[in-house]
């Protein structure tokens, strides 16, 4: 792909870091790439950050990938050096495309994304919105998030806050989910260290069957259990008052809820 001659990644981060290695991994040129943070730390690919922006011509792409509380901070120094072709990513959990609007006024387009840690072995969703549709732009974007997994183009922001805590919280309730399995396992007698192995390599296994299949994950479980044998007796525990359900959508709407009072807290 032809990469952006400037582009300026705004902290970075856990999530800044994993995307620009990624993107580093996949052929974007070092040189075209200026990290602006206040610190030193470690970066990707020998990248040294700097405290200043950049003299010169205006970015091409603006990745914000810094504390969403910084926002307002930022956008004092960031909002007179970019033009309407500085196309503009945001990685802020619950910082909505009009706050962004309205901090960077005179930027190019606006792009919300939501990924999670999954980055860093090109295995996660890639949830993207703009502030306008435009085919280019989708192609643009594509092209740029594609290495690190699937784009998923959202055509409502409010389901936004539903996809950051399916997709983006989700691997911590996976992971969770799989220490439950591992320990549970053990206080039925296996060894800790095996347990913890078996959970984890049956996960990876179950997770590439369900991609794999085209069956619906419901189908593959009633796929596995047999009538009257250990699969159905777990799945029966599971299923009874619609337990799991239950479960697992208080979690969502927990963190659901969550990220809609940050996007709140954003507009104070």
């Amino acid at each position: 792909m032809r990469w952006p001659e400037r582009i300026w990644v705004v902290g970075c981060g856990n999530m800044g870091g994993a995307i620009l290695q990624a993107w580093l991994d996949n052929g974007a040129p070092a040189d075209n790439i200026t990290v602006i943070k206040p610190n030193q730390t470690p970066l990707p690919g020998g990248l040294q950050s700097q405290s200043e922006y950049p003299d010169g011509p205006a970015p091409d792409l603006v990745m914000l990938a810094m504390k969403p509380y910084q926002l307002g901070e930022v956008a004092d120094k960031l909002a007179p050096l970019v033009t309407g072709k500085s196309r503009i990513i945001s990685v802020l959990a619950g910082t909505e495309i009009d706050i962004l609007r309205q901090n960077l006024p005179k930027s190019g387009a606006i792009v919300r994304l939501m990924p999670n840690m999954a980055v860093t072995v090109g295995k996660s969703p890639m949830i993207l919105i703009a502030d306008e549709e435009d085919a280019a732009l989708q192609e643009e974007m594509n092209a740029l998030f594609s290495p690190l997994g699937g784009p998923e183009w959202l055509d409502d922001e409010s389901q936004m806050h539903i996809a950051t805590a399916l997709s983006g919280s989700g691997p911590a309730f996976l992971f969770r989910f799989i220490d439950a399995l591992a320990v549970s396992a053990t206080e039925l007698g296996m060894d800790p260290d095996q347990a913890a192995r078996l959970a984890l390599a049956m996960v990876d296994g179950a997770a590439t069957l369900a991609a794999s299949s085209e069956v619906n994950p419901g189908a593959l479980a009633n796929q596995v259990a047999g009538k009257g044998g250990t699969t159905r007796k777990g799945l029966d525990v599971m299923d009874s008052d619609g337990r799991a359900n239950a479960l697992l959508y208080d979690v969502l709407k927990a963190a659901m809820d969550r990220n809609i009072e940050m996007a709140e807290e954003a507009k104070r």
